[in-house]
Order: C-alpha cells, then structure tokens, then sequence
C-alpha cells in the first residue's frame, strides 16, 4: 500500500489521465503497473486495445487542455496532410440554417457526434461509416446548437449523455438505445429541479457536461433577456439513475455565500448566471471549475442592485458535493452581455523556479485571468480600475472592474477615432460621420440613451471554443474576434401611441437580436430580419403565434409575452400593422413594470461595404507564454477573400469555435469566416497548411491515432452566429501512408 500511495503521487500523464484516484485504487497494484505500461494512458473502455490514442471527452481531456501527444503528423510533413474521409449527416437544414458546433470524441475506434438536426450519431473512426443513429425527433426536422457528448463506463456499462432542446437523454453507446433505467424512459426535462417553477422558460445545455466517479455535472441555457427566465444553477446527476445528488445555487438563497451580493428576494425571481460553456476538472483534487455568464436581464440590473454573485465568476466546486471552494468574479454586476463563455484552462506557471498549478481564463473581453488553482488568488496581479457610471434611471453600475496586467488583454480593448478603419479612406470618412452621433471609449461604457460602441462585442473576444494549452511548454492559444457593435437603451413601455409594426420592431430588437440579427450576412437563407421576414410569409399567422407560444428547435417559447406583443411580433414579421395604432395607455406589457428599460438590441457595426468598421486584424490566434504572463506571438486568422482579391493580406474575421494544439508543434484551427481550415506553427504562428471547406468549421477539431495512424477531423457546419453558408459534413484527415 505504501508503494500505491506514492504512485499516486506521481505527476505522470498516465496516472492523471484517469478518471480519479478512486479508480486507480480500484484497479490494484498490477493495474496500476499496466496503465505504466501503456503509451495510451488509463482510457475508459479500452478493453485492452493498445493501438490507438483517444479523444475522450469534449476538449480532448478533463482538464481542457485541447492537445494531442501525437507526433506522426507535424510542422514537416503538414504539406502532404489529405482528406481521409468526409462523413455527410444528411439533416442540414438552409431556412432557418442549421450548424455543428460539436466536438467529437473517439473511443475505441468509434467517433461519436452530433448532427445539424440535433441526432446522436456513432461512425466508424477510420473509414467514416455510419454504425448507428439516434434521434429523439422521430424524423421530424429540427435544429439548434450542440457542442458534443458525454461518455462514462464503469467497465461494463457504457452510455452517452447529450442534450437537445430541454432533454438531457442518456443513450447505450453500443446500441443507440435509451437507458430505459435512467430519469424517465432514458431522459430527464432540465426545465425540472431547479428549486423554482422553470417550465414555461428555456432551459437547455448546449455544451456537454463532464464525469466525475458517478456523476455527471451539468449546466445550462437559459435566457438572459428581460423576459423572466430560469436560474443557472449547476447540477450533478447520478450517471445510473439521473437522480439530483447535489445543486449549487449560482444564485445564492438566504444563508449561502453571496446571498448579500443580491436583492433580499433575488434568488427567488432572478434568472441567468449560469455556466453554458462547459467544465475542466482536477481529478486528483476532486475539484471542478467552470466560468458563469451574466444575470439577467443583462442589460439593464436596477432590479439586481449589487455585485451579483456567482454571476460572472471562474468557480471552483467540490465535485463529490458541489460545495463551493473559491470564485473570482471577472465583471461585477455585468450589464454589457460579457459572459465566460467557456470553462477555464488547468494549467502550470512557473514563477520564480517553482511550478504552480493554475487556472487560466479567457474572457469575451480579450482578458486572460490566471489564478491558484487551489486558492483562486491571481499569479498575475489584477487590477480593479475605475469605469464609468450609468445615465440610465435606476442603474447602479459597479463602480469598477477588474484588468490583468497589460499583457494579457489579447483583444481589441477601446474604440475611438484612432481605430477607424484603414481599409479606403471613403469607409473611413463614413465611420467617422456615424460616429458622430455615439459614444466611444473604455470596454465598460454602460450602454446609453445614445448609442455606444462595444468592442469587443458581446460575441467578441473568446466565446464557447476557449483555449488550447500545450503542457510540455505552458503556452496557451486562443482565438479571438475583434469586431464592433453598437447598444443603445429605450424605455421598455412606449412613451407615446405606436403602431403594431413599431411595436413588433422593439421587441425583435429587445429579445430576438442575441440570436438574429437586423443586419443581413452574405447567406441569403441566414436568419436576419430580413430573412425571418422572407420565411413568415411562408407561414400563417396561426403558425407563427403557435412557435412564439410554445417554442420550436432551440428557439424557446416566448409564453411569457402578453397576446399584444406576440400579435406585434407577428405583424412585423409579416410586415403588417403599419397604420394599426395602440394605445400606450391601455398596452397590455409583459416586463415593463418590472424592467423599465431595454436595449434595441445587438446591432452590427459595418463601413458601407459591408466590413468591421474598426482597424485589422479582426479576428486573431494567440500564443500566450504563461511563464512570462506576456504574448509570445500574435497571428491574424482568417481573411475577406472580397478584400483578398484586391491585394489586401489577410484581414482576419469573426470566428467561432476553438483551436487544438499537438507535439508535433501544429495548431489547428477552422473558426474563420473564410471556411479555411488552417494548421499554423506553434513557434512562430505562421500558417503553414489549409483547406478549403465547404461550409465554415465553427467547431473544435479532434485529434486521434488508430492502429499507428494519425487523424484529425472537424465539423463543417457554417451557419450560426458567423452567418455563412450552412453544412452538414464532418471533414476527416490524415497522411499517405508513404509519408507515414
């Protein structure tokens, strides 16, 4: 027993690659020597096969870390990497356009993902091949967001965990088959088990939760706009039975920590705060961390006055209880959208000789934050720097916000004149008249009466894809987008007579805009307004008002909105009620007593010919030397091929999704606007490989070996947020066997 607890001490790949101490205890003294033995590590259901390397879980490993050991394929022979095999999924949907977000995960030859019609598919992992398909809509068509899949085994029994719409479904990895033993009939309805009334309000999970021993720990979501909405909560669920074996009240109730920090009866009627973007975990702690998004509504908080945690926060939480270890809040009482938008990287610094193990978390404002992973403490001082109030009646904006050194703000951090863009000097002159009339300045100017520009925006910086991390070396790669918006605010109950039509366009622009937009992208089947507008005439009214009632795919139901506003939704959509006159003093408003002030939505920021209207780069790939808390190399990802053509070098672009990092110095990334698929050298940042595919790979790739082979496949789903063409494909790719 000595001899086993000293093992387990060791800091060997192998032993921290398996699920938890408890499992190496369960494995012996000669399991432990064969897991030594083995170049794979301790792998759930390996069933002895040594011959391949996996992708486990989401993000490659439970720590985040996005890296791959694999050598074969490396900054030498990149130039010979081939399509191996493209597997189409065949439910891609244009109007309204689908995506694929999902990273897969490989276990014994056999690749699990998601589909654009949100179906669970496994397919053979070296030849692309269908073996079997779930899928929970019976056929029907369907759509939405998923970033992948759950896997647990206990040697025996194997099952997936995956989510679509508000149904967390627990699934045979081997058949295809519900678990009838699990929740109800194989699934559990999220919108239950939250200590609060939640079933007329969205409540989903579009990125995978993570295993420790015998749970699964999830989290969701839900919305954020002044509509009431569910709390964020995160839950753990017994992987057996999908039992609630604990809760941690992201909203604190009366006696917990930060009840304070809220409203007396915030815990009771507040919504948001809730952790959408995934988890990492220390399994040799038992600790759990993940980042929380804002509460809501996110714009306007007179109703949440105070710091409002755990909103905002990195938290870290005793996986076995969800008892809470330590947070740090990043945007205190958030009003500006600026959620963490995935969960922090497990990482080591070394300072002053000494390794110290750490988290570090990339943010949607460009900050990377790098704390004690045992104490939340920062390694690199934090600053909490004055910014400026509110004008908005009611508000109480925190009066200041916390800054990394220099070094680690990545992105775009301010916009005034001096970054209008370079591109002509006509889109120049342009900017500068449409500036006239806004504000400009620091990344927390609240949003105003008079519009504001947001950089970077509120899908800016690093959203859900997050960082790669390489361990041998502790550089961290994000990716990140430096594109503007604009935000102004409204009172929410109109101040004199408007029409249906008016009063349809402030609600699209209140609720819908997070998700469509007012601006229309280069795909024409893309769900702007405009769009949106061409499908309602597709559609009765009828219909429309059924999908606003009770909701379709992954938009959710807007049952909260009085029989008016969903009338005035409707007639805008179909472009009706123009010269139908309400009267403000008998509208019939659902939220604006309690919220008495909107924004008119996220608003993109273009020149007249259609691009960012600040200077490039607008999107970036990051190498972050975590040592030196300093920027080792900084590379433009992605390009107009509109600007390519007329002699611009690459320009950069809004991208989505995350990078993967390998041993054979490679990063890969698709994420661009430009729907390349781009391998850049970890040293120096240049772009040494890329593919052309056929809808954009806003989606993380994964990177495998079977049988001595190496392999990396991405999504190509297109659509979503970036707004270009839809896909249905997964692109898989390898070496010839010469150059093996």
């Amino acid at each position: 027993m000595m001899f086993l607890n000293e093992l387990l001490k060791l800091k060997l790949p192998e032993i921290n690659n398996c699920r938890s101490e408890a499992v190496i205890r369960k494995m012996g003294f000669l399991g432990i020597l064969s897991g030594l033995l083995l170049t794979t590590g301790c792998q759930p259901g390996n069933s002895g096969d040594n011959n391949h390397h996996d992708w486990q879980m989401y993000s490659g490993d439970s720590e985040g870390s996005k890296y791959s050991a694999l050598t074969h394929i490396n900054r030498d022979n990149i130039h010979s990497l081939e399509l191996a095999w493209v597997y189409h999924c065949g439910d891609m949907r244009k109007r309204p356009p689908t995506t694929i977000q999902c990273n897969p995960i490989i276990i014994d030859k056999i690749m699990y993902i998601t589909t654009p019609g949100l179906k669970l598919a496994a397919i053979d992992a070296v030849t692309g091949n269908e073996i079997w398909r779930f899928d929970p809509y019976e056929g029907k068509s369907a759509g939405g967001v998923n970033r992948g899949v759950t896997y647990w085994t206990d040697g025996n029994t194997r099952q997936l965990f995956y989510v679509a719409d508000s149904w967390l479904y627990c699934i045979d990895a081997d058949s295809g088959s519900l678990v009838d033993s699990f929740g109800t009939d194989g699934r559990i309805d999220l919108s239950t088990g939250l200590d609060r009334d939640a079933k007329s309000m969205r409540v989903t999970a579009n990125t995978p939760g993570i295993i420790y021993e015998d749970l699964l720990i999830l989290g969701s979501a839900v919305g954020e706009g002044p509509s009431p909405s569910a709390p964020g909560h995160i839950r753990a669920y017994d992987v057996r039975t999908g039992e609630i074996r604990w809760i941690f009240h992201t909203i604190p109730h009366p006696g917990e920590y930060g009840y304070e920090t809220w409203p007396a009866d915030a815990w009771q009627r507040i919504g948001g705060a809730n952790s959408w973007g995934g988890f990492t975990l220390d399994e040799n702690r038992g600790i759990v961390f993940c980042g929380t998004g804002s509460a809501s509504y996110d714009h306007w908080g007179g109703d949440r006055i105070g710091q409002n945690l755990f909103s905002n926060c990195i938290l870290a939480l005793d996986a076995a209880t969800g008892k809470r270890i330590w947070h740090y809040q990043v945007v205190h009482h958030d009003i500006w959208d600026y959620d963490i938008a995935c969960p922090p990287n497990l990482v080591q610094v070394k300072k002053n000789g000494e390794l110290i193990d750490a988290v570090a978390q990339p943010t949607k404002m460009g900050h990377l934050f790098v704390l004690n992973r045992e104490t939340g403490i920062p390694v690199f001082p934090v600053e909490e720097v004055p910014v400026p109030p509110s004008e908005i009646p009611g508000e109480q904006a925190w009066p200041t916000q916390p800054f990394p050194p220099p070094s680690l703000r990545y992105a775009q951090q301010n916009f005034t004149e001096t970054e209008v863009t370079d591109i002509s000097e006509e889109a120049a002159d342009s900017v500068r008249k449409m500036l006239s009339t806004m504000q400009t300045g620091s990344i927390y100017l609240p949003p105003g009466f008079q519009p504001s520009v947001v950089l970077p925006q509120f899908n800016g910086g690093t959203n859900w894809g997050g960082a790669a991390y390489d361990p041998a070396e502790r550089i961290l790669y994000v990716n990140s987008s430096n594109e503007a918006e604009w935000i102004s605010m409204i009172p929410a109950k109109p101040e004199g007579n408007v029409s249906k039509y008016q009063l349809g366009s402030r609600l699209f622009g209140t609720s819908c805009t997070s998700c469509h937009s007012f601006v229309n992208s280069e795909n024409p089947d893309f769900t702007t307004v405009d769009n949106l507008k061409d499908v309602a005439k597709e559609r009765t009214k009828t219909e429309l008002h059924d999908v606003l009632l009770h909701g379709k795919g992954q938009m959710p139901a807007f049952a909260m909105l009085s029989e008016v506003e969903r009338d005035a939704l409707v007639s805008y959509l179909k472009e009706e009620g123009h010269n139908e006159m309400l009267d403000r003093e008998h509208l019939e408003l659902s939220f604006s007593e309690t919220i008495p002030f909107v924004s008119t939505g996220h608003h993109d920021f273009r020149d007249p010919e259609g691009f960012p209207v600040n200077k490039r780069p607008w999107g970036t790939l990051t190498a972050i030397d975590l040592d030196k808390g300093a920027v080792k190399w900084q590379s433009t990802l992605g390009t107009y091929p509109q600007l390519e053509v007329r002699g611009f070098e690459e320009t950069g672009t809004f991208n989505m999704g995350g990078p993967a990092v390998t041993a054979g110095s490679l990063v890969f990334i698709g994420a661009a606007m430009d729907e390349r698929f781009r391998a850049f050298d970890k040293k120096t940042g240049e772009v040494l490989w890329e593919y052309q595919l056929d809808a954009g790979g806003y989606a993380t790739p994964s990177i495998y070996e079977i049988d001595g082979k190496q392999y990396i496949v991405i999504a190509a789903g297109g659509g979503g947020k970036p707004g270009t063409r839809p896909g249905d494909a997964y692109y898989c790719f390898t070496l010839p066997e010469k150059k093996r």
